[in-house]
């Protein structure tokens, strides 16, 4: 009987455990090489370097995946395109929920800009500002209480 080959790329993860090794490695490389950024301190003005920790990001995971050769592109597996990657959601959304939580804690804990960590996550305050400069309802108050003064020409 002949062999039926299949269509298509092969994946390049061929396990979620796999998958969440890469993530795992991302994390770590991430955390080893912070940012490096120079400031001047003192009444002389003098040159240091300070660490700032890199944040997680699927963005950057997605880059690190690349630039280990290990694939292009992984939104197949992170959105699960065509049903074709359900062995791989659960780790996908637990690797999405890694990102966040450590975006959110960075945030509140003052080592990532809270605004930008809010917007990035959905995280917002809705405000609702009603003021339909009806002043309908103060006037009769104010005439009934007797504190209105007619002002006439």
């Amino acid at each position: 009987m002949a062999e039926t080959k299949k269509l298509g790329r092969p994946k390049a993860f061929k396990s979620p455990e796999e998958l969440f090794q890469f993530f795992q490695d991302y994390v770590n490389h991430e955390k080893a090489n912070p940012y490096k950024i120079k400031d001047w301190v003192g009444k002389d003005a003098e040159p240091i370097i300070r660490e700032k920790e890199k944040p997680i990001t699927l963005e950057g995971f997605e880059n690190y995946v690349w630039m280990q050769d290990k694939a292009t592109d992984i939104g197949d597996y992170l959105y699960n395109r065509d049903g074709r990657y359900s062995d791989f959601t659960a780790i996908c959304l637990r690797i999405k929920q890694m990102v966040r939580q450590e975006q959110i804690a960075g945030g509140m804990a003052g080592v990532y800009n809270p605004s930008i960590t809010q917007r990035l996550n959905g995280l917002k305050e809705n405000i609702e500002n009603t003021n339909n400069n009806n002043n309908d309802d103060l006037i009769t108050a104010l005439i009934k209480s007797g504190n209105a003064k007619i002002i006439s020409e």
